[in-house]
């Protein structure tokens, strides 16, 4: 497999390309995507462990629930995660452990503020034996 994820343009927003052989690592990769938006993710340290319960109507709603929820921990705690774990991935559900730290001015550079994961030309398909998902976000 190729690179995890890759930044798109999109007019006055930014968007991700994420790729994974399944949809863990799919999910997975455009979590590190949207991290990547935010600061560099290999400046994170795996002190925090937070775990993750989200259930939807389909799994595309469910990838921008999840990228949702992870905006929301970093706006109300200031935490942002590297690694993800599913104990639980199916189509409306997911559970899982993210691990990552809060955010120290000293370690890391906010690149910018991203506001939300939107359903613009949001997509998630099977190519061969590759899953791909497109994601536009507000910033």
């Amino acid at each position: 497999m190729e690179k995890p994820f890759e930044i798109i343009d999109h007019t006055a927003d930014i968007g991700i390309v994420a790729y994974g052989a399944d949809l863990k690592m799919l999910f997975s990769n455009a979590a590190l995507g949207l991290v990547s938006l935010i600061t560099e993710p290999d400046t994170i340290k795996e002190i925090i462990q937070r775990q993750i319960r989200i259930s939807s109507h389909d799994r595309e709603n469910l990838l921008v629930d999840w990228l949702n929820e992870l905006i929301y921990l970093f706006d109300t705690e200031q935490i942002v995660f590297s690694r993800f774990e599913f104990d639980i991935l199916s189509e409306v559900e997911l559970v899982a452990r993210c691990f990552g730290d809060s955010i120290n001015p000293e370690k890391q550079t906010i690149k910018r503020q991203v506001k939300a994961a939107t359903y613009h030309t949001l997509a998630i398909n099977k190519e061969n034996s590759h899953y791909r998902a497109q994601v536009i976000f507000d910033i």
